[in-house]
């Protein structure tokens, strides 16, 4: 386990602390994410001092392996689970070496400030710092190869039958946790088309009346559970 103690006297930075077990990816990403303007508060590779860590250092944002000492099986998503209940506030992004589907449903419901991804996508330095800024805006964000691993899957009875074939585009794209703006620059249309066919995608799915934000998740909910 490690604290960092220092002190950056300059604005307040989002504030992380990092729980995996391989040194190299953790040391790795804790360089990175001090590049790029995090800071990282703590550090640990034993699952037994996540939560003592966030309890004591109260980060805007946890970063966590599914699969940690001493069993290595589900500890780190057990400890995301705990920290979501006692700091609902918090930020959370559970690391994985494969697509899990029923661990990633889980994390999806579980509501805002919440991702899930394959450690490959930390490669794309990129969209990793973009996901990490999603989430602690208030998104939620699934990896594209989960998103697409559901997408071939089949169920009958779909409540997505209503959407057009551009209103399911944009729902899987929602899905990923893309902002309208990001879905309009992935489409290449206007802002405004986006907003017109998530509106339809939420009157299709008769999605109840509870602001906006709360919907798409709701929405990307039932995408995700029809896949």
């Amino acid at each position: 386990m490690t604290i960092d103690s220092s002190t950056d006297g300059g604005a307040a930075r989002t504030r992380v602390v990092l729980a995996e077990d391989d040194v190299l990816l953790r040391e790795g990403l804790a360089s990175l994410l001090q590049r790029s303007g995090f800071e990282v508060v703590g550090q640990t590779g034993d699952s037994a001092w996540i939560l003592p860590l966030v309890r004591e250092l109260t980060p805007d944002l946890v970063v966590v392996d599914i699969r940690m000492p001493p069993t290595n099986s589900t500890e780190g998503l057990d400890a995301a689970r705990e920290i979501r209940r006692e700091f609902p506030g918090t930020g959370i992004l559970v690391l994985s070496a494969h697509a899990e589907v029923e661990h990633a449903m889980e994390l999806l419901a579980s509501g805002q400030r919440i991702g899930y991804l394959l450690k490959s996508r930390v490669t794309d330095v990129g969209d990793f710092i973009e996901t990490l800024g999603r989430i602690v805006r208030g998104g939620s964000v699934m990896d594209p190869a989960l998103v697409q691993e559901l997408v071939s899957a089949r169920r009958h009875n779909d409540p997505l039958a209503e959407l057009s074939p551009r209103e399911r585009e944009v729902l899987a794209l929602m899905a990923e946790g893309r902002s309208n703006a990001g879905i309009a620059r992935r489409l290449w249309v206007t802002e405004a088309t986006v907003e017109k066919h998530v509106r339809h995608i939420l009157a299709k799915l008769a999605l109840p009346e509870t602001g906006d934000d709360h919907r798409r998740v709701l929405a990307v909910i039932t995408y995700l559970e029809t896949r």
